[in-house]
């Protein structure tokens, strides 16, 4: 199986159906009763679900077993994870987010051309792998919502203004470039006191340990961190440098690719990191095209028919009769942006106006005329003007410079809202064995 679709499939096998059954489920004669593991606000977590998840993750490092923690911290991470799901799409459908069978079918689709499939093919993958495809929908389902109340929080607390951007670019701290980082992150509790803080300390000074001494950095990361992507080996990916807090990017600064750093405090906790490569980013070139058009759109009183015989008669009188493209354009076109200019699109990147256009341009060389061809919007003829190569190096670093601040803003924005999203709501871990430390603790408390 194609290495995205086992991915989403991992993903998808630790999220949890919208409504899990308050009442377990009868078994088949000889097999053990089903139990609940996990109480979350007013819903539950089966055994069941924990085994499946857990599974999947298990089967995702097939030949790599030697990366997963033991049975016990593997089943407390997986579950802290169904539990932190359960509580995001809780509180989605509280707030109205509602996610249609079209939105689903849509995302299917985008799956499946990912991995170069059809969506029969996709089906086939699924079940081959031992899933339901009705459970993949319904688990595709809550991620969207998830992704959608991340949206709702995000927006609603990170704007980003222009005199930011100014003072990154400006800033004697603003390095350019960009990193491919893992993470450890060991979490402090909200609220917590000094001896919770010391604990915290202490784990992340082990988790360093073990990997001075020899584990790997991504099992350390399964086995140690606390973050929503320690599954994954806390892999953060490529990030441009600006976009990580800046105490963090100087010590990265000083690191060669392979380093690990010292456990850093930060604002949520202790994290490690690990400096897997870098890049230096160059010149943004782009190959900018000039032309312009004609639109002709059918209407109540023009047929999708007669639209495009108006446009073979437009395109005769330009190529055959040498009229004026530009004053046929005025005269004729319905482009509300172009009309009045003669028709002139500008200078623009090929792919600006959409694949038609840019495929139509591609093929005709300067001044040349299309050929009429149809699109969504109606009828186009076309006029390529001229090509050049433009530097876009200033523009693109200023939409960089908005993407991390609004990166950064929107992590730490959304990282507050799940420890808080958290921390206020009721969870009981009802199996001793799979709490951790601190559910341990508020299990023991009066």
């Amino acid at each position: 199986m194609k290495q995205s679709l086992a991915s989403l499939l991992l993903a998808l096998a630790i999220m949890l159906p919208a409504h899990a059954q308050l009442l377990t489920p009868a078994a088949p004669a000889g097999q053990p009763l089903d139990r609940i593991v996990a109480v979350v606000n007013d819903d539950v977590i089966l055994q069941s679900e924990l085994n499946d998840a857990v599974l999947s993750v298990q089967q995702q490092y097939a030949g790599h077993t030697e990366q997963l923690p033991p049975m016990n911290v593997l089943q407390q991470q997986v579950l802290n994870r169904l539990v932190l799901m359960r509580l995001q799409i809780q509180k989605a459908q509280d707030q109205g987010i509602h996610v249609s069978d079209a939105d689903v079918d849509q995302a299917i689709q985008g799956v499946a051309q990912q991995n170069k499939l059809s969506p029969e093919q996709l089906r086939a993958e699924v079940e081959r792998s031992g899933a339901s495809f009705a459970s993949f929908r319904e688990q595709l389902s809550d991620q969207i919502t998830v992704q959608r109340l991340h949206q709702s929080v995000v927006q609603d607390s990170v704007s980003i203004t222009d005199s930011e951007i100014d003072n990154l670019l400006s800033s004697p701290t603003y390095k350019a470039g960009e990193v491919h980082l893992a993470h450890i992150q060991i979490s402090i509790p909200g609220g917590a006191d000094a001896a919770a803080i010391q604990a915290s300390q202490a784990k992340s000074e082990q988790a360093l340990a073990a990997i001075h001494g020899g584990m790997d950095f991504n099992a350390a990361a399964i086995r140690y961190s606390d973050a929503p992507d320690a599954l994954e080996g806390g892999d953060l990916g490529w990030r441009r440098l600006d976009e990580i807090p800046p105490a963090f990017a100087d010590t990265i600064a000083s690191m060669k690719p392979g380093d690990v750093s010292p456990a850093l405090r930060g604002p949520t906790g202790f994290h490690i990191l690990k400096l897997v490569d870098q890049r230096q980013s160059s010149r943004k070139m782009v190959t900018e095209l000039h032309a312009r058009q004609i639109l002709i759109k059918p209407s109540e009183l023009l047929t999708p028919a007669q639209a495009g015989q108006k446009a073979q008669d437009l395109y005769h009188r330009i190529v055959d009769k040498h009229e004026d493209f530009a004053t046929l354009a005025k005269e004729n076109s319905k482009d509300d942006t172009t009309a009045n200019l003669g028709g002139d699109m500008g200078w623009f990147p090929q792919q600006a106006w959409g694949q038609t256009i840019a495929t139509q341009l591609g093929q005709l060389k300067d001044n040349e005329v299309s050929q009429p061809f149809q699109s969504e919007a109606g009828w186009h003829i076309l006029q390529r003007l001229g090509e050049r190569q433009s530097d876009q190096t200033t523009q693109i670093e200023r939409d960089q410079a908005r993407q991390a601040i609004g990166t950064r803003k929107s992590e730490q924005a959304y990282d507050d809202y799940l420890r808080d999203l958290r921390s206020n709501a009721y969870v009981d871990i009802l199996v001793p064995e799979l709490r951790d430390a601190d559910d341990q603790a508020a299990a023991s408390s009066p």
